[in-house]
């Protein structure tokens, strides 16, 4: 359903615009509806206004960006863009999230040919004992690919949206699963507990975080010594994945914001998957965490 894919950016994404409405990857992930005599306006106006907007970016030493009071000294307020929060960091605008109502999107039929799902399960090498956290979990559908491969562990589904904590309990009783655990979190911590996980997947997720500092030091802290963050992004440096710019990371982006916490790199393939990269990071054994104070630095 390429015409209700609210992430779709670049290269075929534009084919939906065709028609008088787009969509929109905003706190909702409700349908845009462009009415009147815009809707009239040839494709081809609505794709250069959007194709601008979309890649519109502030860089890292951009004059346009400034600290706010009210937020701690590692967020700064920048210039707004197209599917942005005008809220900044370590040099990454930070985009809108994807509402509960995109489940038909996230569960859609060619998920498989897209992003090659079971190459990535397979590729996180559990055990069957390990608990396993799904940030971000939606619907559930790696959450529920996920639980077969830890029966004698747990999935737990971690999500800030009391709409998916309800999918996701009622499809986990259709199923008649009983491993896994739906768990409502907040924009700033995930609510698990110190020690509690194994390892953490974070497919297409980690970028919408409003608050990725505070999420990762709350990761950091669930995470067993040794456990292991596996982070699923769309690929930033490869302009043929059709995604919308900032619903995509770089490696390098991606490993200075995981590093920032005391998360140690351990390995990223960039060809495993059709369009994202898969990195694997790991919390050293002993560690507890970087100071706050060395982080503000």
């Amino acid at each position: 359903m390429a015409g209700s894919d609210p992430l779709h950016g670049n290269a075929k994404p534009y084919l939906f615009l065709v028609a008088p409405w787009l969509v929109r990857a905003d706190r909702t992930g409700e349908k845009l509806h462009v009415s009147g005599t815009m809707s009239r306006f040839p494709a081809i106006f609505l794709i250069l206004i959007l194709s601008l907007s979309s890649s519109a970016q502030v860089k890292p030493g951009d004059k346009e960006n400034k600290a706010d009071p009210s937020w701690p000294s590692h967020y700064s307020k920048g210039r707004k863009t197209f599917d942005g929060t005008g809220k900044y960091y370590m040099g990454r605008e930070i985009s809108y999230v994807m509402g509960h109502q995109a489940i038909r999107w996230l569960e859609r039929s060619n998920r498989e040919e897209e992003e090659a799902p079971s190459k990535a399960i397979a590729a996180l090498n559990l055990k069957p004992t390990d608990v396993i956290a799904d940030i971000g979990a939606g619907s559930g559908y790696y959450t529920f690919r996920l639980a077969p491969l830890v029966p004698k562990g747990k999935v737990v589904a971690v999500d800030i949206q009391p709409e998916m904590i309800d999918f996701l309990e009622r499809k986990e009783k259709q199923l008649g699963l009983t491993n896994v655990e739906a768990h409502l979190g907040e924009v700033d911590d995930t609510k698990l507990k110190p020690g509690s996980i194994n390892a953490a997947l974070m497919v297409d997720a980690y970028h919408e975080f409003s608050h990725p500092r505070e999420m990762m030091e709350s990761l950091f802290k669930a995470l067993k010594p040794g456990g292991r963050i596996i982070l699923l992004e769309y690929r930033a440096e490869d302009p043929t994945v059709p995604i919308k710019p900032l619903h995509k990371m770089s490696v390098a982006q991606s490993r200075k914001e995981m590093e920032a916490v005391g998360l140690k790199w351990k390995s990223t393939d960039s060809k495993l998957l059709p369009w994202q990269h898969f990195m694997i990071f790991e919390k050293p054994a002993g560690a507890k965490g970087k100071k706050r104070e060395s982080l503000e630095k």
